[in-house]
Formats: structure tokens, C-alpha cells, sequence
């Protein structure tokens, strides 16, 4: 091969070439760009933002620097990628619409919530938070082990120390190769009492722990409308789908008028592309129940609602809005971390929680150490120093006068390496007795915490109490204010509101007025019973029902069936209204015996003319279909007698052969269609007429202008299907007990 062809040339298939590499760049995409760590909870381009601020002294008493400084330190020294991208990452932990608890106080325009962008980066500046600084906490205190950076000039924290839980309570999210992750975010004081009930019961279960933890909690608030059981999975097993919905309250207007208004929306949705999105639907005509929708936001979110009349229904109108817009969304639940030994893996919360317990004892492991070696350190030297002064002229003179006064120093008094050279550097000024008596205080004061931490470091027992102590202090740092207080508040499922054609009606009173050649009108208010009505030629009233326009009406016809009819569908008023035959089905020879609106709650007796019936629930007499049911099974020559709502204890039944009989309620089957049992029996004639009432409160019926009371009705007592007696004398003389009761 010709020497000008350069390097080493290697032959490999195309397609172990390619699977090697893209396995390498999936390996660099999950392990150093998208999954956080479980420790700290951070990217590596978060934790190197942070570090560099800590090495530029931007803590949260200091001054702020431009953002391009930072981004420049961090791109340079940490960061062998793009500027934007760093500086996007920077904004993100600086807006408190995105993260729960920032970690970078910002100072000039950092975007905002309707999705506009931050200012350039030499225009903004920034800071740590207090929050920031708990992550960074021992890190000069050789917490956490450190690497070479990219280009092996300086060296970078592998982990931060994490004295605060912000996988937990920040979240996160990102996309890698093959896998992806999305942890919402907490509350931190609840993230911290789950992670101190854990340490005092380390065998505690999920669901003991999401009774301190319910929960995520969003910084922009909203509501989570998820049952325990699904929270519960979800945490178990580390994935779930969670639903949040906007925060609104029904303001009331002057004249009965009120409006929606909004005043949080659910984590990560634009305001402005989702007053947008509703705009749109509204052009469109797709959301029926509202009129318009304003944005009238300052510092604080407030969306107004209007809507299409103040007779629609606040909870429908809501629950169209969910369905159709970014007012409800889905937030995911995929907690895929990298564990401590940096290998991605879904965790469920007791054992997030456990890892960064683990790696907070791992801190105060090394941190303990640390200091016990600069005491160690310190000691030697103090102990040196105390040498001196017991010897002090000695010193001077060997000071003064040797050509080697180091070895000199060493073989006179005894001392290491260390003293000897911490005596030659000591100043005159400290050869004083007073600085003798500070140097045996301090000497003093050290061995008492050598002591102190050589205790914690031999028992187990203290130094999980140290680490619940430093969770506790976290939690006084938060305090319960506007940074502590959960936001999000966590409701039962939602139920699926069904949204009805009513619900697009407005509600008004009318009058349903049926002729008796089967037209049918609706008028507006609520008519006075004998109101004059016109009607065309030869016809006359049959029914007159007061109603509202939202009501669903109940059509009994002589053959048996009911159907319904909407009073929103009847025609208004326009000339004698329209055939019934065109609503619902029915035959020529096929009439109206009632018309009347259903209460689905309530039981209702049935009766046929030749004197049977059943007891029919209200729920059965609506039907959907033109063509109705079938309630009573009515044989040839026979006809409906009665339809009556069975409120009371007793029946009373009189035929046409004026025999009255009253039997007990409960002797009639509850049936959902058929022919029913015998009320009374007949030799000649029918039913005549039939009512429920109660029977200690008396039998009543209407007679002229009155209303006459029975309550001796022992006489007429008996079982059902028997024949009956007279009635009491007075009672009406065309067997009917009128409308009385």
C-alpha cells in the first residue's frame, strides 16, 4: 500500500461500522446528555453550569454576572458544545414557570409563560439560588469523586454532593436513544418527610411514603385529577400517565350573568397557544357553549370565559373545554434515571428516594473524613506550636544561629516534618503568651470534635440521624411561603361528564301545547291553565304542559309505547306547529293518552281499562328511538287507564261499576314492560280510575270546588284483584277522584 495514503486503514463490514458507532453515540447520548443522575438529579450541562457559577463565586449574596460569561466559562472550560444550547439550559433553570425550585436567579427578561423567548445572552445576568448552593454543599470538602474535563486542563465533580432532593422536586425530562425519562415535579418539604419516614423505616412501602408524598406539584399549580390507586401504580412501578386540568372559579356578574375565569393552567402549556387553540375551535363552531374567551393576565394568570347565555351549565361548559383543549393535559410518568453506578433503569419512588439516601450517607461519609484528616493535620501542627513555647528561647537560638535549623528543630524537640516547618513560618508577632492560651483552646476544641466525629463515623445509627437532621434543615431553609406551600392540588378522578344536547339549549320556560288532531307547538312562559289558544278549524286543546326547553318529554300513545320527544325540538310558535307524527312514530289510528315529564327516580303505576297494571320505574319511559317501546302489552279493545306516580303506601281503585277497593302498594310486581296483574275484578265494564296516597293521611277526592277527605277507609280494605265495595257517600258521580291530592 503507498505510503501517501496516511494512516492505518482498517477493512470492516458496512454494517458492523455503523451498528458500533451508533451504538456509541446512543451510549453518549443516554449517559451524557439526556438522563439525569439519580443523586443529584442533574445533566451533566446542569451540573457543569452550576459548578462553573460556584468557581466564579456567583453565590446568592454576591453580585449577578452576564449569562455570556457564564456560558462562555461553562462552553470552555466544561462544555465542548453549542452556545444556544447551554444558554437554553441556563434560562430553563432560571424560569420559575419551569422549574418548581429554580437553581439560577436571572436578572433581566428570562421569557415567560405565554412561551416568549429569553433575551440574548450579553444582555441577561445571573446568579445561584440558595437551592443550588444546598446541591453544591461539601463540595470543597472532597464530597464527591472528579474527572478530567474534555480537554484534560481542569477537572469537574463526576456528582454534586445533592444535600437537597432535586430529581424529586425539580423533575425532569429529556429524549435519549432508545429510551427516554420524565419525572414531574414535587414538593420538596414532602419530598424530605417521605425521605425521612424512609430512614426512620427503611422497609416502608410506596404507599406509606405517597401518604408524606401525594403527589406531584407543578409550579404553575393546576389540578391533579387522579385517584389514589393510579398515583399508587404509577409510583410502584415508575410509569404512568397523570392528568391535569386548569384551576377556575364561576365569577358572578350584575343581571344574573357570570363568567369562567381561569387561573392556572396545567404544567408546560403555552398561554398564548392555548387561548390560540380555543380561539380557533370557537371559529370553527366547535365549542357550542362559549361565546368568547379574553386574556386579561398581568404578573398573575387570568383568563375570562364567557359564555354563549348565563343558562349554560358552568360544569358542562368546563368539561367541553377539557375535552377539546390544552385546559386538561397529560403529564407522563417515566422515572428512567441513571443510577449510582451510572446504568439508565426505570425507578419506582422508594427506590429513587433510596439512591439518593445512599448517596447523602456516602457524603457524609467522605466529607466526615475530610475533616477528620485537616483536624489531624491541624493537631500536629497546634502540638508543634505548643512545643515552641515551652521551649521558646531554645528556638530562637537554634533559629538565630544554626545553618540547618529545620533538622536542628527535628532532633532537639522531637517534631515531624510538618511542625517543623509550620515553627520556621510562624510570624514574631505570635510569640506571645496570649497566643499560647488560643492555641491550647483550640487544641482542645479540636480533639473534642475529633472525637465527635470518630464516634459518628463508628455508628451507623448517627449518621442516618445527622442525615435526617440536614433533611430537616432543608426544610426550615424552604419554610412553608410561597416556595414551600404545594401549588398543585390533588383531587379524585374526574368523572367523564357526559355532555348532553341539552347542554346546548339555553333554559327558558315554555308551554307544550298538543291539539287533539295531533299538532304540536311550543310557546314561550309558562300560560295560566284556560288561556285562550287558537287552533285550526274543528280542532281544540288536548294537552298543555309547563316546561322548560331543556326538558324531555314523556309521550304515552294509545297503543302502548312511550317515546320522547325534546322540548328544544318542538317548533316555537310558528302557526299550529308541527304534526307529532313527524317526531315520533305513530299510525293513523294511534293517539296521545298523556303527555308529561318523567321523573327517572321515581316509580310510576301503570293501569290498562280492563284493570291491570304494574309498578313501572321512571327510567323506563324515555326512549330514544322514533319508533319508542313498548310499556304496557294492550290486547284488542283495550286502552291505557291511567299512568300515576306511585308516592304513598295504598292503592285505590274504582271501576266503572262504582265499586271502590284500596289494597296494599306492595302487592304490585315493579316491571320494565308487559300486562301486568289484576287491580280489581269485573263482571261488566273497566277500570274506571286509579290513585296512590297514603293511607294514614286519608283517601282524597275533588268534588266541585272542593276537596273531601276519607280517613275511615277500613270498609274498603281488602286484596288485590278483589271486587271492591261503594264508595263513601258524597263521592263524585262519574267515578273519578278529579285532582284532588
Amino acid at each position: 500500500m503507498p505510503d501517501d495514503l496516511g494512516g492505518h486503514i482498517e477493512d470492516q463490514p458496512l454494517r458492523t461500522a455503523l451498528s458500533e458507532r451508533y451504538l456509541a453515540y446512543a451510549l453518549s447520548t443516554i449517559m451524557s446528555r439526556s438522563l439525569p443522575d439519580v443523586r443529584d438529579g442533574l445533566k451533566p450541562v446542569h451540573r457543569r453550569l452550576i459548578y462553573a457559577m460556584h468557581q466564579l463565586k456567583l453565590d446568592p449574596r454576591s453580585g449577578f454576572k452576564k449569562c455570556a460569561r457564564v456560558v462562555g466559562d461553562v462552553m470552555g472550560k466544561f462544555h465542548p458544545h453549542g452556545d444556544s444550547s447551554i444558554y437554553e439550559a441556563l434560562v430553563r433553570l432560571a424560569q420559575d414557570f419551569s422549574s418548581r425550585y429554580p437553581l439560577i436567579e436571572g436578572q433581566g427578561n428570562f421569557g415567560n409563560i405565554d412561551g416568549d423567548n429569553a433575551a440574548a445572552m450579553r444582555y441577561t445576568e445571573s446568579r445561584l439560588t440558595e437551592t443550588a448552593v444546598f446541591l453544591l454543599r461539601g463540595i470543597d470538602e472532597n464530597a464527591v469523586d472528579f474527572r478530567p474535563t474534555y480537554d484534560g486542563e481542569e477537572s469537574e465533580p463526576v456528582v454534586l454532593p445533592g444535600a437537597f432532593p432535586n430529581l424529586l422536586a425539580n423533575g425532569a425530562a429529556g429524549i435519549a436513544v432508545g429510551m427516554a425519562t420524565s419525572i414531574p415535579p414535587h414538593n420538596a418539604t414532602e419530598v424530605c418527610a417521605a425521605a425521612m419516614h424512609l430512614i426512620a423505616h427503611p422497609d416502608a412501602t410506596t404507599a406509606a411514603l405517597l401518604a408524606h408524598m401525594p403527589g406531584p406539584d407543578f409550579p404553575t399549580g393546576g389540578e391533579l385529577v387522579e385517584d389514589h390507586a393510579t398515583l399508587l401504580a404509577a409510583y410502584e412501578s415508575g410509569r404512568g400517565s397523570l392528568r391535569v386540568r386548569a384551576r377556575w372559579t364561576r365569577e358572578t356578574q350584575k343581571g344574573g350573568t357570570w363568567l369562567i375565569i381561569v387561573t392556572e393552567i396545567p404544567y408546560q402549556v403555552q398561554k398564548s397557544r392555548l387561548i390560540e387553540q380555543i380561539a380557533l375551535l370557537l371559529q370553527d363552531k366547535k365549542l357550542p357553549l362559549l361565546a368568547d374567551i379574553r386574556d386579561e393576565s398581568d404578573e398573575h394568570i387570568r383568563l375570562v370565559l364567557e359564555p354563549k347565555s348565563r343558562n349554560v351549565d358552568a360544569d358542562m361548559l368546563m368539561a367541553s373545554l377539557f375535552r377539546a383543549t390544552a385546559l386538561e393535559s397529560r403529564v407522563s410518568l417515566n422515572m428512567n434515571v441513571l443510577d449510582g453506578t451510572r446504568i439508565p433503569r426505570v425507578m419506582g419512588l422508594r427506590s429513587l428516594l433510596r439512591c439518593w439516601l445512599d448517596h447523602r450517607h456516602e457524603v457524609l461519609v467522605r466529607r466526615t473524613e475530610h475533616r477528620l484528616a485537616a483536624i489531624a493535620r491541624r493537631l500536629e501542627i497546634l502540638a508543634g506550636y505548643l512545643a515552641v513555647f515551652l521551649n521558646l528561647d531554645e528556638v530562637i537560638r537554634i533559629i538565630r544561629t544554626e545553618d540547618e535549623p529545620k533538622q536542628m528543630l527535628i532532633a532537639a524537640f522531637s517534631l515531624t516534618e510538618t511542625q517543623a516547618e509550620a515553627i520556621l513560618n510562624m510570624r514574631l508577632r505570635s510569640l506571645r503568651r496570649l497566643e499560647e492560651q488560643e492555641i491550647s483552646r483550640e487544641h482542645k476544641n479540636l480533639e473534642q470534635e475529633q472525637s465527635t466525629l470518630q464516634a459518628l463515623l463508628k455508628s451507623e445509627a448517627k449518621r442516618w440521624a445527622a442525615i435526617s437532621a440536614e433533611i430537616a434543615g432543608i426544610v426550615t431553609s424552604i419554610g412553608t411561603g410561597t416556595l414551600g406551600a404545594r401549588r398543585t392540588q390533588i383531587s379524585a378522578a374526574a368523572p367523564m361528564l357526559e355532555i348532553v344536547a341539552e347542554a346546548l339549549v339555553e333554559r327558558e320556560p315554555i308551554t307544550v301545547i298538543l291539539s287533539q288532531k295531533g299538532w304540536i307547538r311550543a310557546l314561550k312562559g309558562h300560560l295560566a291553565p284556560g288561556t285562550e289558544l287558537k287552533f285550526k278549524e274543528g280542532d281544540r286543546l288536548a294537552f298543555q304542559l309547563a316546561c322548560e326547553s331543556t326538558d324531555r318529554i314523556a309521550v304515552l300513545a294509545t297503543n302502548g309505547r312511550v317515546y320522547t320527544i325534546k322540548a328544544s325540538e318542538i317548533a316555537r310558535g310558528r302557526g299550529d306547529g308541527q304534526a307529532i307524527r313527524l317526531t315520533i312514530d305513530l299510525a293513523n289510528e294511534d293517539g296521545v293518552f298523556a303527555l308529561f315529564i318523567p321523573d327517572p327516580a321515581a316509580r310510576y303505576l301503570v293501569a290498562a281499562s280492563t284493570g291491570r297494571g304494574f309498578i313501572l320505574p321512571g327510567a323506563e319511559l324515555a326512549s330514544e328511538r322514533r319508533a319508542g317501546k313498548t310499556i304496557m302489552a294492550l290486547k284488542p279493545g283495550e286502552e291505557w287507564a291511567a299512568c300515576v306516580p306511585a308516592r304513598g303506601d295504598h292503592v285505590a281503585v274504582i271501576g266503572q261499576n262504582r265499586k271502590l277497593l284500596i289494597f296494599a302498594l306492595s302487592e304490585l310486581p315493579e316491571m320494565a314492560k308487559g300486562s301486568g296483574v289484576a287491580l280489581q275484578k269485573y263482571k261488566d265494564g273497566g277500570l274506571s280510575d286509579i290513585r296512590v296516597f297514603t293511607l294514614a293521611e286519608g283517601l282524597s277526592w275533588r268534588l266541585g270546588e272542593k276537596t273531601r277527605t276519607e280517613t275511615r277507609l277500613t270498609e274498603w280494605l281488602g286484596n288485590r284483584a278483589g271486587t271492591g265495595r261503594l264508595p263513601p257517600q258524597g263521592f263524585p258521580k262519574g267515578n273519578k277522584f278529579g285532582d284532588a291530592g
